[in-house]
């Protein structure tokens, strides 16, 4: 409560926040130079956990503003700190690992490389998700926030995170001691860049912005024989199928239809060939959630569900369905209500209600949520969207004369100016207001 008095009373100290036309002249004067940095980022992603060359630029960069930087922090994350005074802590994050996907976005600067992940498959490596937007908005923000010192007072922390298209970055960081090795934040700020809104849009929603991600494994045994002798096996492929159909009542017929739950089984192998009944099937699910809750009712419902069937099959108990959960998991990103409005009341008066607009909350995941819950009564926690569609191309679109693109597409090249001067005012002004002497 104090933390919100407090925050409360720095926002609303100053009747308007500080002068949108001193930060965009300041950051117009950076633009090429942080542009230069954005396509070297996009020829050259790296995979995650593998992204040695992107953090060793991201600290140049941070030391060269004078940022006390640590390396391998959660294995290639990069922490910088500078302190400058009594006050709050501030963590801005970028993330920094591209996508196994072979760019084709016919840009002049697009990735060539290739690269081989945990699949052991070698692939093309692009930024098809705007990470390289997201580390060059941060050091635009940092840069004005470094011009700026005698302005704010406490301590500014900036990461580079790595591996977030695993869902294991943050929680690496947070491991290997990013709140006890480093000052812990009171606040922590990040964006995405959005494929479905207006390039320099921002978006954001309170409360539950992103979802619980799960992956479960479903191994389904049977007993294998012969396609003519069906009365002699015990067919894994029936039972799994219907494993599948009934699965889906757990959204239809178990969560709230105000409480959001999706369950997607994305794959589906048995058998080998068209006479034999083979003696396994195997499932992959996505399950995704907003509040611990409905995350347990699904995840206990598919085990429940599984054993039930396989009763129903006539399975004996030796032979029941294996139901595993991937460990770690992406947890929901929440956005701290009151500090997000806040926030976004400050962007409102800064770029306008046009370009400020609360959205509804996506199923999607990003492992940001990660450091809210490393201390939900001590955080206050903000990730946002900047739109990265050129307006024409909406409006094709709109007239059914193109098709947009969604992240992690090989066509996916947003408006990067665009986002990278939107982040970087809207990022470097929210830490100035929270910061403010």
């Amino acid at each position: 409560m104090f933390k919100k008095l407090c925050l409360t009373a720095a926002l609303a100290a100053f009747a308007t926040p500080a002068s949108a036309n001193d930060l965009r002249e300041s950051l117009a004067g950076d633009m090429p130079e942080l542009m230069e940095m954005y396509r070297d980022l996009h020829a050259n992603p790296e995979l995650s956990f593998m992204e040695f060359e992107t953090a060793a630029k991201l600290a140049k960069r941070m030391r060269a503003l004078g940022f006390d930087v640590t390396e391998g922090v959660g294995k290639t994350g990069v922490v910088g700190v500078m302190k400058n005074g009594d006050g709050p802590v501030v963590m801005l994050r970028a993330d920094m690992d591209g996508l196994p996907v072979i760019e084709q976005t016919g840009l002049p600067f697009a990735s060539k490389r290739v690269s081989t992940p945990a699949s052991g498959i070698e692939t093309g490596v692009m930024h098809a998700c705007g990470h390289d937007t997201h580390m060059t908005g941060l050091i635009g923000a940092a840069r004005l926030l470094v011009e700026r010192k005698d302005q704010w007072s406490g301590t500014l922390i900036l990461i580079g995170q790595p591996a977030e298209e695993l869902g294991e970055g943050a929680l690496a960081m947070l491991e290997d001691g990013l709140f006890t090795r480093f000052p812990k934040p009171d606040y922590v700020l990040g964006f995405h860049d959005a494929a479905q809104f207006p390039a320099g849009m921002i978006g954001y929603s309170p409360g539950y912005a992103l979802a619980n991600v799960d992956s479960v494994d479903v191994v389904v045994p049977g007993v294998g024989g012969h396609g003519a002798y069906p009365h002699t096996t015990k067919d894994p492929i029936v039972l799994a199928s219907a494993i599948v159909m009934k699965l889906q009542t757990l959204v239809s017929r178990e969560s709230s239809p105000l409480d959001p739950a999706v369950v997607t089984v994305g794959s589906f192998h048995a058998g080998a060939k068209h006479n034999i009944i083979s003696d396994e099937a195997k499932l992959q699910l996505t399950v995704r959630s907003y509040s611990d809750e409905s995350r347990k009712l699904l995840l206990d419902g598919i085990a429940r569900i599984a054993r039930g069937e396989a009763i129903a099959a006539g399975m004996p108990e030796d032979r029941m369905p294996t139901v595993t959960v991937a460990d770690p998991y992406t947890p929901s990103t929440y956005n701290t209500p009151d500090f997000t409005e806040e926030v976004m009341g400050r962007m409102r008066a800064r770029f306008g209600d046009d370009r400020v607009k609360q959205v509804p909350s996506v199923m999607g995941g990003e492992d940001f949520g990660q450091f809210y819950r490393a201390d939900p009564d001590g955080i206050q926690s903000l990730i946002f969207w900047v739109g990265g569609v050129p307006q024409e191309k909406i409006d094709a679109a709109a007239a059914g004369e193109a098709t947009l693109p969604s992240l992690h597409s090989p066509f996916w090249a947003p408006d990067a100016e665009k986002v990278i001067a939107t982040a970087a005012e809207a990022l470097s002004s929210a830490t100035l207001d929270i910061m403010k002497k």
